[in-house]
């Protein structure tokens, strides 16, 4: 049935850290009042084991989700990017756009949303001019940075719509046989994850497309792999316990230092 829950179990010696984060995902409730993910990060002292917090692990999710996405839009994306594209109107959609126009420098937003009620919702609230668009198609013609945070379980983003150049963060679509992206856009562009084993096990756009993954994106920071920031590129988000983990203990910081 389509309800799940995940637990992701790490440790970050670096960061002196230990967490577990659940959560829960059910797909199409009837009660839209209610996030299809929701979670919690347990957060441990690794030297004893005791329980030091327990944190909210929808924005803990959705925060460092989209700090990824744009770590991997910055060392990938095509110089002079003016225009951002977000398909979906969903939680991971706001993070996305927060991050994304503080730190970089859009002259244009637009959104699409399967339901454009949406859509509109999201333009009015974010306190900017974000042009919300008829088609997926209408919003990424001409785009420089795609988002792709939606419920899609088929291909909502066709390799014919983009721009050559362009830079694709593909967020939704994390079980094995949903997708978000067509074939020809995954064979035709570069494509980095944030882990090979992950990818490779999780996600249908990777699997169905037997499309080849050119590096993780931790290998473009340490130098050991090229950004290409020229060519077409993707990349396929899928989240990884250790962030959950780095982010935690940074809230948890942040929050014993002010008390």
């Amino acid at each position: 049935h389509p309800r799940y829950l995940g637990v992701m179990p790490a440790y970050s010696a670096a960061d002196d850290a230990l967490t577990t984060k659940l959560v829960t995902f059910y797909e199409h409730l009837k009660d839209s009042s209610v996030p299809s993910h929701q979670a919690t990060v347990l957060l441990f002292d690794p030297s004893n084991g005791t329980l030091k917090a327990v944190l909210d692990g929808s924005v803990i999710t959705a925060k460092r989700t989209a700090a990824v996405s744009a770590i991997a839009t910055k060392l990938l994306m095509p110089p002079f990017a003016e225009v951002l594209c977000i398909l979906g109107a969903g939680v991971q959609a706001y993070s996305h756009y927060d991050i994304f126009t503080e730190l970089f420098t859009f002259k244009e937003v637009r959104i699409w949303n399967r339901t454009r009620e949406k859509a509109l919702k999201f333009a009015s609230s974010v306190g900017a001019p974000v042009r919300v668009c008829s088609s997926a198609q209408e919003a990424v013609t001409g785009a420089d940075v795609i988002v792709t945070v939606t419920m899609a379980t088929t291909p909502i983003l066709f390799g014919d719509w983009v721009k050559p150049g362009a830079h694709i963060n593909a967020v939704g679509a994390s079980r094995p046989d949903w997708r978000e992206l067509d074939d020809e856009l995954m064979k035709n562009s570069v494509l980095f994850v944030d882990s090979r084993d992950a990818a490779l096990t999780e996600s249908g756009d990777v699997i169905l497309s037997g499309a080849e993954i050119f590096a993780e994106l931790g290998e473009v920071l340490k130098g050991t792999k090229p950004a290409l920031p020229e060519k077409t590129t993707v990349f396929k988000s899928l989240g990884m316990a250790v962030e959950d983990t780095v982010a935690a203990k940074f809230v948890y910081d942040a929050w014993s230092a002010g008390n």
